[in-house]
């Protein structure tokens, strides 16, 4: 299994907006279906969330929530995915978004 190490900042934008890529080229949709998705089925993907202008809600919930919509398990996501960021707020988030979608797709 491999291990990978994705900065955001570096390796897509640093001005990461927005949830479907129609409306931004930088969307969660294009993050999640361009690197972290491919990434995460591989192995155990690191993410750096530092160095960006900052996050909204839709870019995080598309980006990460949106990996259980698209067929990833949960435990697959708790197992593989590390968040490192100077500010816990979006970790938190992050987390958030992944076990309400969890939640949902288990209803």
């Amino acid at each position: 299994m491999q291990t990978k190490m994705i900065s955001i900042a570096k390796d897509f934008s640093t001005t990461p907006a927005g949830r479907h890529a129609k409306f931004h080229p930088a969307s969660g949709e294009a993050f999640r279906d361009s690197i972290l998705l491919p990434a995460l089925r591989q192995g155990v993907v690191t993410v750096d969330l530092d160095g960006t202008a900052g996050y909204g809600s839709s870019f995080l919930e598309e980006a990460f929530g949106g990996l259980i919509r698209n067929g990833l398990a949960a435990e697959t996501v708790r197992q593989r995915l590390k968040l490192k960021s100077s500010m816990t707020v979006y970790s938190d988030r992050i987390w958030r978004y992944i076990e309400d979608e969890a939640e949902r797709v288990a209803a």
